[in-house]
């Protein structure tokens, strides 16, 4: 059974330049320490990503996995789920939520269910989802923020 954790930071910059490096999948191996390889396998008539393929090694987890993508029209939400069965996930849902503050920053919500085919003690699940997307949330922000963003 997959648990589902959260977690938020803000970002100095607005929902659209968050929106976009988070969309701008092909780059993530730049910035995203276990990310090997990020393709878009298939795209929606827009040119957003339907469908990314990613090969992640984090030492002691390594996977590659097919994830299929949806957006609301304003980029304020971006959802995903895992589209088969990989060598370590048996599935994978989770979204960015995307808040505009008034001082042009922007609340990112970060939500991830993950359920391993591997065996792990609730505890160490938890403790691994929580570093996961603690580190996922600080890498994001540096990207963004790194990369010109402006109030």
């Amino acid at each position: 059974m997959a648990d589902s954790s959260t977690q938020s930071i803000v970002i100095g910059a607005s929902p659209d330049r968050v929106a976009a490096v988070i969309c701008d999948f092909t780059r993530y191996p730049e910035w995203t320490e276990a990310m090997r390889r990020a393709e878009v396998v298939e795209e929606y008539e827009d040119g957003y990503a339907s469908q990314v393929r990613f090969t992640i090694d984090a030492g002691v987890m390594a996977d590659e996995y097919v994830l299929a993508y949806e957006y609301s029209e304003d980029l304020t939400r971006i959802e995903w789920h895992l589209v088969a069965p990989s060598k370590m996930q048996r599935s994978q849902r989770g979204s960015y939520d995307l808040v505009g503050n008034p001082d042009g920053t922007t609340t990112v919500t970060y939500t991830l269910e993950v359920e391993l085919s591997v065996g792990m003690l609730g505890m160490f699940r938890r403790k691994a989802e929580k570093m996961i997307m603690d580190t996922a949330l600080k890498q994001l922000k540096l990207r963004v923020e790194e990369s010109g963003a402006v109030r």
